[in-house]
């Protein structure tokens, strides 16, 4: 069923807390050092020399132990960390300040968490998938920890690893000793040290004891994962912080007019909820203005193109040419991405560099292989138009037109783009079937790659997994060996994410080709066969990808076509009518 989403037009002030606060830092060590990412500097007790790419887990059923050995819980609190995204602490409120002697938490949830519906969660919530990536997905529940990176193998090849805590029972809960006297506001920080969660007291080898686990009952790397995690966490410091400020940000909505009709989101009730912009509350007057100005020509340099003219909406707002034509006749650099369900993107375009909608909407129409025309002339022009005063004034509560208005109402009518009615989302609800080809591929879709334990699907479900079929990463997909286009590189100047693009949606697929940041696979099946083939190695290639055979995962041509087939259910009719 299509599930609604309230728009919220004021954001509800933060209660201030009573008591004191314990905020608790984690930090990734491996030796005593901070973890470096993406180098390959580590070794397994066995000597296997490995790099580290992902540190991401949840941590629940935190607790202090008072001097009377009795235990102060925090049952609601959860916390998502993540190395990679610099996610490293929480806080617990309302403590009453006072002794304690040991704090206790568990990686990993409680089966009834474990279970609760994904899409009931706000968008900032821990357990959202859509921010921490780590649901099962159509499996259910929770990835506890997942650990990834590559390895040299004895033949000097790099090979992936990808190292999965999950399933009920599985969780591990710790204790640690600390004398602690919490006051007003305390920090409490920790060690986790992955080279000790590897090693001690059960050591773990990739070429004996496999490279990835999924936490299947019998798996070795599973059992040691658990032995060892309770001597990985160590307390280092604590300290008094003295001038804390609490983050409670309540941006206030920018230029609401006194009258305006509240936007009616819509979205599946299998989605996770999306963080709508709380200063650039969804009204119908907005959207209307931003939908005008996606099809206005004016924007442009020489009055000939659009966004429109780059975003067709039979082609789910993408391109169906391999790179995207500018004004006069000026040939891009990469395809013009899909733009729908973009309220669950934390960053646009392929390489990430606009930090918002807002920002992404402007910089096309700056661009001199696009539109190459300037905001002045843009406001100027739209002012002289007589239409444009009085529908400004409408979404803004005053005729004036400025460049962050147009960013704003722009967004607003990209963020209206929702997408959530396949053949798929029918058969959730139990109104289609599946036929035996499509059911095949979605089996094939949801199942690892992992035939030292009798799994043989396609694992595409790392990627581009959960109700949106796609993640917030940024990942390298075997295209090229040398990189002609750094990528993600090119924004953040590491050498680690030289070839890495942004994970799209597979909602739509069939629409949206010709496929990849270049265009460069005509068809469905050319981009499906990639991954059984034609994967590439190179030193930033996706872990998940490279514990995979050379080429990929290698799959029949029949089985092929059943993920070809499955991925056509994922077509939205709106768009084809």
């Amino acid at each position: 069923m299509m599930r609604p989403l309230a728009v919220w037009i004021l954001s509800t002030a933060l209660s201030a807390a009573s008591g004191a606060s314990l905020q608790i830092e984690v930090t990734p060590k491996s030796g005593g050092e901070d973890i470096q990412f993406a180098s390959l500097r580590y070794k397994t007790a066995a000597g296997e020399r490995f790099s580290i790419t992902r540190i991401s887990y949840l941590a629940s059923n935190f607790a202090l132990q008072r001097t009377d050995d009795s235990w102060l819980e925090f049952p609601n609190v959860v916390a998502w960390l993540d190395a990679a995204q610099n996610r490293n602490s929480l806080r617990l409120q309302n403590v009453p300040p006072g002794e304690y002697r040991s704090i206790r938490f568990t990686i990993g949830l409680d089966s009834k968490m474990n279970h609760a519906n994904p899409a009931k969660f706000p968008a900032n919530d821990p357990l959202n998938p859509n921010l921490n990536g780590l649901h099962w997905n159509w499996q259910g529940g929770y990835i506890f920890l997942a650990l990834e990176g590559l390895w040299r193998n004895d033949a000097g090849q790099l090979d992936g690893w990808s190292y999965h805590l999950a399933r009920d029972g599985n969780n591990v809960p710790l204790t640690l000793a600390v004398p602690l006297e919490i006051t007003n506001e305390t920090k409490l920080e920790i060690d986790f040290d992955i080279a000790a969660l590897l090693n001690s007291p059960q050591p773990l080898s990739f070429a004996r004891d496999g490279s990835s686990t999924h936490s299947r009952d019998g798996d070795p790397i599973l059992a040691a994962l658990k032995a060892n995690l309770p001597e990985a966490f160590r307390v280092r410091r604590i300290h008094t912080v003295t001038e804390t400020e609490l983050a409670a940000a309540n941006p206030k909505p920018l230029y609401l007019p006194k009258k305006y009709t509240p936007y009616p989101f819509q979205m599946s009730a299998t989605f996770p909820m999306p963080a709508l912009p709380r200063d650039n509350p969804l009204i119908e007057e907005r959207v209307a203005l931003g939908q005008k100005l996606f099809h206005e020509t004016a924007l442009s340099k020489d009055r000939t193109i659009s966004c429109a003219s780059c975003h067709h909406e039979k082609s789910a707002y993408s391109d169906p040419r391999p790179l995207s034509l500018g004004v006069e006749g000026r040939l891009g650099v990469r395809h013009a991405m899909p733009l729908f369900n973009l309220a669950w993107r934390k960053s646009y375009f392929w390489d990430g560099r606009a930090p918002s909608l807002r920002a992404q909407a402007l910089m096309p129409i700056q661009n001199h292989a696009e539109m190459d025309e300037t905001l002045t002339n843009v406001v100027t022009r739209l002012t002289a138009n007589t239409s444009y005063p009085s529908a400004f004034r409408a979404a803004f509560g005053s005729p004036e037109i400025t460049p962050e208005k147009i960013g704003l109402a722009l967004e607003q009518f990209l963020l209206s783009l929702t997408s959530f009615d396949s053949k798929f989302d029918r058969v959730l609800r139990n109104a289609e079937k599946f036929t035996p080809q499509e059911q095949r591929g979605f089996q094939l879709f949801s199942t690892e790659y992992d035939p030292r334990r009798g799994q043989f699907g396609a694992d595409c479900f790392h990627c581009h997994g959960g109700a949106l079929f796609q993640s917030q990463t940024f990942a390298n997909n075997g295209l090229d060996a040398n990189f002609p286009d750094i990528g993600r590189a090119k924004v953040t100047g590491k050498k680690s994410d030289e070839g890495k693009f942004a994970v799209p949606s597979l909602r739509n697929v069939a629409l949206t080709g010709p496929y990849m940041h270049d265009g460069r696979f005509k068809t469905l099946e050319e981009a499906v066969a990639h991954y059984c083939s034609g994967v590439k190695r190179s030193a930033t290639l996706d872990p998940n990808l490279a514990k995979h055979p050379n080429g990929g995962v290698p799959l029949s041509k029949s089985d092929q076509g059943a993920i070809v087939a499955f991925l056509k259910t994922l077509t939205d009719p709106r768009f084809l009518q």
